[in-house]
């Protein structure tokens, strides 16, 4: 999985934010975190939601592919409260906040609705987990 991300992250940089293959004319962003047990600086590529009213703010999915458990990256990130992001040429500061209740479930309809895999994670985790909404707040 490592060697998967590094060839996103680099296909990213080089492109200004934009890769191919299964990500190709999707939204993506490459979150910059800290290990909240080994404090190692860490880099994770992954698609994204942008609000419709408010351009300093986007939603990430911790899907993890429809796995049974959540991401190390969502973990890390509720724990610090703050990130850094990268988003096309643009690398800025988030504030992180975990989207809960109706609120969760409309944001995550609307991205399954453009982006059906997402939809499958959410069939795959029925009864398991719910995958949490984070929304990432320009600083």
């Amino acid at each position: 999985m490592s060697d998967w991300n590094a060839n996103i992250i680099a296909e990213f940089r080089a492109n200004e934010g934009r890769v191919g293959g299964p990500f190709e004319g999707a939204p993506m962003l490459l979150l910059h975190h800290r290990g909240r047990r080994t404090g190692r600086d860490l880099v994770a590529p992954m698609m994204y939601l942008a609000d419709e009213q408010d351009p300093d703010l986007i939603y990430v999915f911790a899907s993890k592919g429809g796995a049974p458990t959540d991401p190390d990256w969502y973990h890390n990130l509720v724990a610090a409260g703050s990130a850094e992001i990268e988003r096309g040429t643009a690398t800025y500061p988030v504030t992180v906040a975990e989207i809960t209740g109706p609120d969760r479930d409309r944001i995550y309809d609307e991205q399954a609705r453009r982006y059906p895999g997402f939809a499958e994670y959410a069939q795959k985790t029925a009864g398991i987990r719910t995958i949490p909404v984070v929304s990432l707040r320009r600083a």
